[in-house]
């Protein structure tokens, strides 16, 4: 048992909830589709079943995951006032209702429809990203950290731009270029400078906290941030132009998302006492690692496909790349982190619930841990197997993947009901 925390700004009770849990039923949808019929996502991977899922993921787990995050770690880690007013539930339903409709249209390859649908989700992004803006200043944060949340606001308002046009494109044909390397430009812009810049900068205060550490501070933060903008901007005009650069731009990508490491390693050189309760190994912190592997492994095929000749072996690279930058690095990220930010939350409004009279029980004591354990095993297995699968067209080796992948969604949705029940729950003070 701990004690009660002092009377804190309270993060808004259902609205992150609600974020959540679309985000995870998202990510479940698009694993048991892929469970359900591994066939169909095997081969060639530019088709409308695959862009539906990795839509489910990219958009209905990992930026749902994020924005709902903001809502957290804005008063608990960032000291952003965040609160959730009627505008901001305005938002949540576009986004929704746009994700909602990309998905359902790219299933039926009705690529209008889809397009409309890009347009929707990122206005509702958009605002969401206005509120944030508003209050930034305000905020007591390094400004480097400042800068990767508003760049990553400000790429998000390109990528979701971009991404209505191809949806449009589809249909009435008016993009110059290649598809190919069009979607290209779009997916790494959202990718690389949205979700990666957005994750960086907040990792920057949350990581600390997961770990725990000291906070890192300075003019060294500045790094991520300029390469990652530089490296994802020259990235997107030179996959448009199809210009032979393209390779310098992806290293400086690689060199921004080596400054983020070198910090991160700064951080574990440098321990703070680990909390009451917490025990080792701490998934979250086993999720943050097998993040950084994936990025890196990632890191390389990115790097290996802007110098290679294009080749049916180059794209069985490319399933495997976007496997691991996508699900490897940030969709498990995004597993990891809702492993510490959740029970906080819960803890939070546990809190408030019993008018601050505690004693509390810990947060490190709310989640099931066996289950998270299993769930890292299962996300362990599932990344590199479902990369091998898409590579070398082995469909059994996809769908095991997928249910494992699925199998892990299932239980960490039940995990996080658990821990959530606490925030809900009105102690009886005998």
């Amino acid at each position: 048992m701990v004690q009660a925390p002092p009377r804190p700004q309270l993060p808004p009770r259902w609205l992150p909830v609600l974020y959540f849990g679309a985000a995870h039923l998202a990510l479940a949808l698009a694993f048991g589709a892929v469970a359900a019929d591994p066939r169909a996502f095997s081969g060639f991977f530019y088709h409308p079943r695959m862009l539906a899922a990795v839509h489910l993921v990219t958009l209905g787990w990992i930026s749902s995951s994020i924005l709902g995050a903001l809502y957290l770690v804005g008063p608990i880690a960032l000291r952003l006032s965040l609160p959730a007013r009627r505008v901001d539930y305005f938002a949540f339903g576009l986004v929704m209702t746009g994700i909602i409709g990309m998905v359902a249209h790219f299933w039926i390859e009705d690529y209008p429809g889809m397009g409309w649908s890009a347009a929707t989700a990122g206005a509702g992004i958009m605002v969401v990203g206005g509120q944030v803006a508003w209050r930034l200043p305000q905020a007591k944060l390094p400004a480097a950290v400042s800068a990767h949340i508003a760049l990553a606001f400000l790429n998000v308002f390109g990528a979701a731009t971009m991404g209505t046009l191809v949806g449009f494109d589809k249909a009435y044909h008016f993009l110059p270029g290649y598809v190919l390397t069009n979607v290209f430009a779009h997916a790494h812009l959202a990718a690389i400078g949205w979700a990666s810049m957005m994750v960086v900068g907040v990792a920057y205060r949350l990581l600390p906290m997961v770990l725990p550490s000291e906070m890192p501070s300075g003019p060294r933060l500045w790094a991520s941030a300029v390469a990652l903008q530089v490296g994802v901007s020259g990235l997107f005009v030179t996959l448009l132009l199809r210009h032979r650069s393209v390779w310098v731009f992806a290293l400086i990508v690689v060199t921004g998302f080596g400054a983020f490491l070198s910090q991160v390693l700064w951080m574990l050189r440098r321990p703070r006492p680990k909390p009451p309760g917490l025990r080792t190994p701490d998934p979250a912190v086993l999720h943050a690692a097998a993040s950084a592997a994936s990025l890196a492994i990632a890191s390389a095929l990115g790097l290996y496909l802007t110098i290679a000749a294009p080749s049916s072996f180059t794209l069985r690279i490319a399933a495997a790349y976007g496997v691991f930058g996508l699900l490897g690095f940030l969709a498990q990220m995004v597993v990891g982190m809702e492993g510490r930010l959740l029970p906080l939350f819960a803890w939070y409004w546990a809190s408030a619930n019993s008018d601050y009279k505690g004693p509390m029980p810990s947060p490190h004591n709310m989640a099931w841990r066996k289950g998270q354990l299993l769930v890292f095993a299962l996300w362990l297995f599932g990344v590199p197997a479902l990369a091998g699968g898409l590579a070398f067209d082995a469909v059994p080796l996809i769908g095991a993947a997928a249910w494992c992948l699925l199998t892990a969604t299932v239980l960490d949705s039940l995990n996080v009901g658990r821990i959530l029940r606490h925030a809900f729950r009105t102690p009886h003070h005998g």
